[in-house]
């Protein structure tokens, strides 16, 4: 099977730091490399990474995604050497995603950026960035303004989260 590049194409819009932004990354899927890979900052799936890694680290402009069931441990000490790792959602029901970019985050200090992909839905923006993701390619079927508005539903958290770990009886 030949790389195809997924729908986050190097022109489409995604949300970044709480602003929507030209897409600077393609998304690549596929188990097989028929061809080069193509030229710009590119995002590979884990087991791509896993399977080419020096050739990648010498390329540059090259990030991972996780799908579920792949962990953030299983990029070992590699994290250092990514400026983005992305978390795909086949299905905006699977959570597993949420607990990888608090991993990310609070286990792995990763200070890059962390990329929801996939099933995205506006309702979910504000808890995923609670969770310690800072960036998103909403589904093409939903408006992406409607989804940078629900990053400003709620005011006050109670709980700590990656951003402010103390509840909000500890905040002064």
């Amino acid at each position: 099977m030949a790389w195809t590049r997924s729908r986050s194409a190097s022109m489409d819009k995604v949300i970044i730091d709480g602003a929507i932004v030209d897409n600077q990354w393609q998304r690549l899927e596929g188990e097989a490399l028929d061809a080069e890979l193509p030229g710009g900052k590119i995002i590979v799936p884990l087991a791509y990474w896993q399977a080419h890694r020096e050739a990648l680290l010498g390329r540059g402009d090259v990030a991972v995604w996780l799908a579920p069931g792949e962990e953030p441990k299983d990029l070992g000490n590699d994290l250092s050497s990514l400026p983005l790792v992305a978390i795909h959602f086949p299905a905006f029901k699977d959570g597993r995603g949420y607990s990888y970019a608090r991993e990310l985050r609070t286990r792995y200090h990763f200070k890059g950026e962390v990329r929801a992909t996939g099933d995205v839905l506006r309702d979910q923006l504000f808890y995923m960035t609670r969770c310690g993701f800072n960036a998103f390619e909403v589904r093409e079927d939903r408006s992406i303004e409607e989804a940078l508005e629900s990053l400003n539903d709620f005011s006050v958290t109670y709980q700590g989260d990656v951003n402010e770990p103390r509840p909000l009886y500890r905040r002064g």
